[in-house]
């Protein structure tokens, strides 16, 4: 395990992203990642990071392994500022470069353009099977919104994206904080979920490397990413999550470890409120520290779900940001290809904070200082203005010492029940979750570069208060200094 100081970054992001609105009462805030991006500029973090914007996945893209049904309804729900998103893909058609004549931190604040705002019903088509079937807007959990398929394709085409870059050798960690979505099934919305960008990742990732590991420490179980590879040794899941009196999803016990050839290869470790830093971190070292030496991933695609944080609206845990990171930075040390992602958080102050302090650890930077002044979003860390905030006191923590070993030693158990690498026999992933793609296939890392990245990545500059970008899909918008 090695701690390189000079791995290569790359970061995703759409500056329409934190537009998107769930609803008034709707604890998720699409807003909480606009505001970890303006940190990571105030920061001046970008500075050290390769920046690409998310394009919109292809319906084709999505399909991979949602029902085309699903996502035919789920395109209904489109709103003006699709037009604003799909702006940048009309110099598709342009033969000349395009200038944007905006220093790069106006680019990056996002500052209200006035871009209109609909909120009004959009009828739904009668050829289409009745929203109930596919769990959206039947509930306050999964709402019907003006815009909400736009930002299911920026969310899954950043993803798709990131692991383009880590399939290139481009970067050595790929961030996408609007991805992460790991409650969103084959064909229904669940958990404010509606398209499971991570599954399609992970599938993308899948044409190169014979093993991946999906890490999730999300305070909810990562259940849409388990059922998706239950019956393949190709992924190996492992979920940290809280568990138990009905917490959502419900799923996610110990004695859940996948079935068939994916046997062993669905760890769930279970938790209890109340947890605090040290428990979290010794729990997940000891763990992690297991499946790498066994299981040998190629690559990691890790969710950093931050409703584990304290202080959340919806999580049990007890955790501070440094304690949160500390995951991420025990995952970066083992020198695999990395895929960070975001995930819940719903007291949109702190994942944002959360989000900025992890971005620095994958740049190997420890940021601690107040939250500058010149941040957009500076009322929102009153009264302290503090990066780092202060976790509760007196919380009793529910996980027993006794009952935490008991956990490990039975991971530990279902571990050694899998051969290990390098012995290991591969197999096909069920053919429904890839059609059209045969996930066996050599692609020459090169060759996957020109044909996928080169694409959308264009040309760039910054020559007085000009940014220069080559009309395309998705851009480059600034390379690390």
């Amino acid at each position: 395990m090695q701690n390189e100081t000079n791995k290569r970054v790359a970061y995703f992001y759409h500056p329409q992203i934190g537009r998107y609105h769930y609803g008034k009462e709707h604890p998720m805030k699409p807003k909480r990642i606009a505001m970890a991006h303006n940190l990571i500029v105030n920061y001046g973090l970008y500075r050290n990071l390769d920046v690409y914007m998310n394009r919109q996945a292809s319906l084709k893209e999505m399909e991979k392994f949602h029902e085309p049904e699903y996502l035919q309804y789920l395109s209904q729900f489109t709103s003006v500022r699709s037009q604003i998103v799909n702006e940048y893909q009309h110099y598709n058609q342009q033969p000349n470069i395009t200038h944007f004549t905006s220093h790069i931190y106006n680019e990056f604040d996002l500052l209200d353009y006035n871009i209109p705002h609909t909120h009004e019903p959009i009828e739904t088509n009668n050829n289409y099977p009745q929203p109930n079937s596919f769990r959206v807007g039947d509930s306050t959990d999964n709402p019907s919104f003006p815009g909400l398929y736009d930002f299911c394709q920026l969310s899954a085409g950043g993803s798709i994206d990131a692991a383009h870059v880590l399939i290139s050798q481009d970067a050595e960690i790929a961030i996408n904080y609007s991805g992460g979505l790991h409650h969103a099934k084959k064909r229904e919305a669940s958990g404010f979920c509606y398209v499971n960008d991570i599954v399609i990742a992970i599938l993308e990732l899948l044409r190169v490397h014979q093993r991946v590991l999906y890490v999730d420490i999300d305070v909810h179980h990562g259940d849409g990413v388990e059922e998706a590879f239950l019956l393949t040794n190709r992924v190996m899941t492992c979920s940290f999550h809280q568990y138990g009196d009905d917490f959502f999803p419900g799923s996610g016990d110990i004695d859940s470890y996948g079935e068939g050839l994916g046997r062993y290869h669905a760890l769930n470790i279970p938790l209890k409120i109340g947890m605090n830093d040290e428990t979290f971190t010794e729990i997940f070292q000891k763990i992690i520290t297991q499946v790498m030496d066994i299981y040998r991933p190629e690559a990691v695609v890790l969710q950093c779900g931050a409703d584990s944080l304290c202080h959340d609206r919806l999580g049990g845990y007890n955790l501070s940001t440094k304690g949160h990171g500390a995951c991420v930075e025990f995952m970066i040390k083992y020198n695999v290809p990395i895929l960070v992602l975001g995930g819940g958080g719903y007291t949109i102050q702190n994942v944002a904070r959360c989000w900025a302090y992890e971005t620095g650890l994958c740049l190997n930077k420890k940021i601690d200082a107040p939250i500058p002044t010149s941040e957009i979003y500076y009322e929102y860390y009153a009264p302290d203005y503090k990066l780092h905030f202060p976790i509760k006191q007196n919380v009793e923590n529910k996980n027993k010492k006794e009952e935490l070993q008991r956990i490990v030693e039975k991971i530990y158990g279902y571990l050694k029940s899998i051969e290990p690498v390098p012995g290991i026999g591969f197999h096909d992933l069920p053919q429904s979750f890839y059609p059209e793609m045969n996930v066996e296939e050599e692609i020459n890392p090169d060759q996957r570069y020109e044909q996928t990245l080169n694409q959308f990545e264009g040309a760039h500059y910054e020559e007085g208060n000009e940014i220069l970008v080559d009309p395309s899909n998705g851009f480059s918008i600034h390379r690390r200094e």
